[in-house]
């Protein structure tokens, strides 16, 4: 089982590239045969999540999609980081008993 830490850094990374993604899809919405940038994230046994880019077989833009992914991704940094900085507390926690 991953620990805490390597499970919410893995979903920092994932939100990290979704962000890009979309990113790169938004800033290439009016070049003529674009095919967007699709991130497909999978779960890792034990916790943590495995992300690939992936090029849409469509070509065109889906501008509603990536504004979504950017805001959402917003709140997923947000969720992971809050993970991370109980788990930093936990550990504080945890030292000063030993202590």
């Amino acid at each position: 089982m991953n620990s805490l830490a390597s499970i919410a850094l893995s979903g920092l990374q994932a939100t990290q590239r979704r962000l890009g993604a979309s990113a790169h899809n938004i800033a290439n919405t009016q070049t003529p045969g674009f095919h967007r940038q699709l991130v497909v994230q999978q779960a890792q046994p034990g916790g943590g999540v495995n992300t690939q880019l992936a090029t849409s077989p469509l070509e065109g833009e889906s501008l509603a999609e990536d504004i979504v992914a950017l805001k959402s991704a917003a709140l997923e940094f947000k969720a992971n980081l809050r993970v991370l900085k109980t788990h930093d507390q936990l550990l504080g926690t945890l030292l000063d008993e030993e202590a």
